[in-house]
């Protein structure tokens, strides 16, 4: 009688979201220590006249990275628009399956180019067509949407608090042990195979577990406590002129350029921090290079935790600027990086780094009628895509024109912009000090 119970059990488990999560990070870190080691080693003999042979590496390795991530920054804003229309009138898993494909032919492409030695340029294809299919920006909101629906109102929050949890506990998980899968060898093909047939199995085994097994709960559309629009990440198409009814434009305005500042100074910095661990004098192995993305997961789980303990004691613009201040301070100390204990000091003086975005999108979301918060988020989110678009040319050529003489000008750089970044939020923390004040000195 216990047998079956416990299949039962296991069955039941295996139809939630987690189950999705925990194979798709698990493939994810893989993947991304590969593509780097990969492009490490196929760039290791490119030279350029007039520079030695690590700063043409180098600057092959940046270029490449440049290409590879504005593609994947701009296609999927489109597929991700459709796919989020898509799970709105009731397709819930669009979003989900159709990237998880995306992801498993993405896999399977740098697989093919380890096994055949491909040229590395194919990866910029594969590249597209993750994108077409929507890629994480349309995954993760479908992700979340689920989860949404699978928990009542009351729970909510908890429910999607456990859900960044095992993303970040996995990403730790899996990049820990990338480098080692990175190293061994399957048969003559060379290292990164088995790492990348462990990858693409993943993968292959999250996508039939979305289509087979996952359920999604089935909602009244016309019971507001239960309805969850992935609208809410992807605009509906309507008119500007009747957005801004009831909005407090000067927040909203505030926040923006806070999101804007901060996500500029992140992926700028984070951006070239994986070429700039491969170049001298750290001149990481592939162990060392899992390890190193493991310590950047980790920040999820630390941001995770930060979030649970300052929310008891203060307010959600001090929780942004405690944030802000952690990667600041942090990326600050990456520009004097030397060694690879300094560099896990200065990726531990990040542990908070990850609260200020969301915490963003939850007060911007305070500023608008409830019927404008999907119109409201999208715009965000649109700012952030322009954001992308500029930092990565930005820091790259920043980079790339300061490797001789200070390779970490960059972090300094974006530590200054995160500082820049907090004035907004200061602004918008007084703000709300002062009509709480007001409020009560009413109340009297």
């Amino acid at each position: 009688m216990a047998t079956p119970s416990l299949c039962q059990a296991a069955f039941a488990v295996f139809r939630q979201i987690e189950p999705i999560i925990v194979l798709e990070q698990l493939g994810s870190t893989l993947f991304d220590t590969a593509l780097q080691m990969v492009v490490r080693d196929r760039t290791a003999n490119i030279t350029e006249p007039g520079h030695s042979s690590e700063e043409s590496q180098q600057t092959a390795i940046t270029n490449f990275y440049m290409t590879y991530n504005l593609i994947i920054k701009l296609t999927p804003i489109i597929p991700a628009l459709v796919l989020a229309s898509l799970s709105d009138r009731g397709w819930r898993k669009a979003p989900i399956v159709v990237p998880l494909s995306g992801y498993l032919l993405s896999r399977l492409g740098l697989l093919l180019v380890v096994i055949f030695g491909l040229p590395l340029k194919l990866m910029f294809a594969a590249a597209v067509v993750f994108g077409l299919s929507g890629g994480f920006s349309a995954y993760w909101p479908g992700v979340m949407t689920l989860a949404s629906l699978g928990s009542t109102a009351a729970d909510r929050s908890k429910v999607m608090m456990r859900v960044e949890l095992v993303y970040g506990v996995t990403g730790v998980v899996g990049s820990l042990v990338s480098g080692h899968l990175f190293l061994l060898y399957s048969s003559s093909l060379g290292n990164g195979t088995v790492l990348l047939s462990v990858s693409t199995l993943l993968n292959l085994l999250c996508l039939i577990f979305a289509v087979a097994l996952l359920q999604v709960k089935r909602v009244n559309s016309e019971d507001p406590e239960e309805s969850y629009h992935l609208l809410t990440h992807a605009s509906r198409y309507t008119r500007l002129a009747g957005c801004f009814t009831g909005i407090n434009m000067v927040n909203v305005v505030l926040l923006f350029a806070a999101a804007f500042l901060y996500d500029f100074a992140v992926g700028g910095a984070i951006e070239v921090l994986g070429s700039f661990v491969l170049k001298s004098p750290l001149s990481w192995t592939a162990t060392q290079v899992g390890y190193g993305n493991a310590a950047g997961c980790g920040i999820f789980v630390t941001s995770f935790l930060g979030v649970i303990m300052f929310r008891k004691c203060v307010g959600d613009e001090t929780m942004i600027l405690i944030g802000m201040l952690s990667f600041a301070v942090g990326i600050y100390v990456m520009s004097f990086v030397t060694t690879t204990s300094l560099f896990y000091v200065a990726r531990l003086l990040n542990l908070f780094a990850l609260i200020p975005m969301p915490t963003i999108r939850a007060l911007v979301s305070q500023q608008v009628p409830a019927s404008r918060c999907g119109i409201a988020l999208t715009c965000l989110q649109m700012t952030l895509k322009v954001a992308g678009i500029v930092y990565i040319p930005a820091f790259t050529k920043i980079y790339q024109n300061s490797l001789t003489w200070f390779p970490g000008l960059v972090f300094m750089i974006s530590s200054v912009i995160t500082v820049i970044s907090m004035i907004p939020i200061s602004i918008v923390g007084c703000r709300s000090a002062q009509r709480q004040q007001y409020v009560r000195i009413q109340g009297d």
